[in-house]
């Protein structure tokens, strides 16, 4: 269940978006799968600890995060993954492994991968391992304002054509 909180933060913001409810999906691709959309339409939220503070790094669920692109992008250093017991605090209501992208609500700073926004509706974990919300790219970057490049490691070329699943897009 999706934390009151995280609702209450999207509400007051006037931020439109859909909860989606799904069997248990731990890893953000099962959640793609789960949800029978494409691994490039789910964010993930990676957690990374530099010298004094967390950030959020959000990236499609196949993605991993390359760590110097990020330094380079955000001007920090020392970053390295961060411990659970590090960040699960921070995220309180939330199950550890699905803490959501919205450092607004928890006071830290979030850096979006670039890729993402070839997606007009993503999907993002929000505390919980059974239920997601879909945004639209533009109203999650508007109401975060976070730092923006190429922070993964470089991928193959993403062909729509090669995508299993497509999602029509939400009437809100």
């Amino acid at each position: 269940m999706i934390p009151e909180s995280i609702i209450q933060y999207l509400e007051s913001q006037g931020i439109p978006f859909e909860r989606k409810s799904h069997l248990r999906a731990i890893t953000a691709q099962a959640l793609a799968s789960s949800l029978h959309v494409s691994g490039f339409q789910v964010a993930k939220s990676v957690i990374l600890q530099s010298d004094d503070a967390l950030l959020i790094c959000v990236v499609s669920a196949p993605d991993t995060v390359n760590l110097d692109r990020v330094a380079s992008v955000t001007g920090t250093r020392n970053l390295r993954l961060a411990d659970e017991a590090e960040f699960a605090p921070r995220f309180p209501g939330c199950e550890v492994g699905a803490e959501p992208p919205f450092g607004g609500l928890y006071g830290l700073p979030v850096v979006v991968d670039e890729h993402l926004r070839d997606e007009s509706l993503v999907l993002f974990r929000a505390g919980s391992h059974t239920e997601a919300l879909e945004l639209r790219y533009d109203d999650f970057m508007n109401l975060e304002a976070p730092y923006l490049g190429n922070i993964i490691h470089d991928r193959p070329h993403k062909s729509r054509e090669d995508e299993s699943a497509e999602v029509a897009p939400s009437p809100y």
